[in-house]
């Protein structure tokens, strides 16, 4: 969609010549001009439980870019910067009240009959690295969720590649 050209070889090189003493997480920003940024840190602490809100931003189902990972963050960066203390993410939902994803992972319940889903792209949401690894090794399932099915879940996760799948508590 996006259709950014940038030089995989050079890139490549860098990333083999980083290096230090614990892991690192790495982030890639590509510019339209084919320009790689490439900026490292020390990897997040553990979440051992994490605690979310409901956001009263709501997301546009609409909006492709929601699915790439953009430096478009505003709504987020807005639900972020709301956070009480004690609190570690937002999860936001879309204008017809469907759970979307929080503002750096992505959600997953497990139904009271055992069935382990995620929203569907449909809904408006970034399609996560590992959110699309357990899809694809049918460890989750898409099906629209609403607050309802947080609700009545026998568990919530927040995923994403950095920390995982963490078990989620709902501050209401």
């Amino acid at each position: 969609m996006l259709g950014f050209a940038f030089d995989k070889a050079a890139l490549i090189a860098e990333l083999d010549a980083i290096t230090g003493d614990a892991p690192l997480r790495c982030r890639l920003t590509l510019a339209q001009d084919g320009t790689v940024e490439v900026t490292t840190a020390p990897m997040p602490d553990p979440w051992r439980i994490a605690r979310f809100v409901i956001s009263d931003i709501r997301l546009p189902s609409h909006d492709p870019l929601l699915r790439y990972k953009t430096t478009r963050r505003d709504l987020y960066d807005q639900a972020r910067a709301a956070l009480p203390d004690g609190i570690h993410e937002a999860v936001m939902l879309n204008e017809r009240g469907e759970v979307c994803e929080g503002t750096i992972t992505n959600i997953s319940i497990t139904t009271p009959d055992g069935d382990r889903l995620t929203p569907p792209l449909s809904s408006g949401l970034l399609a996560g690295v590992y959110r699309q690894s357990r899809l694809n090794k049918g460890l989750l399932r898409e099906a629209v969720l609403t607050l309802s099915d947080l609700e009545a879940a026998r568990s919530i996760n927040l995923i994403n590649s950095l920390r995982g799948s963490t078990q989620a508590v709902w501050q209401r």
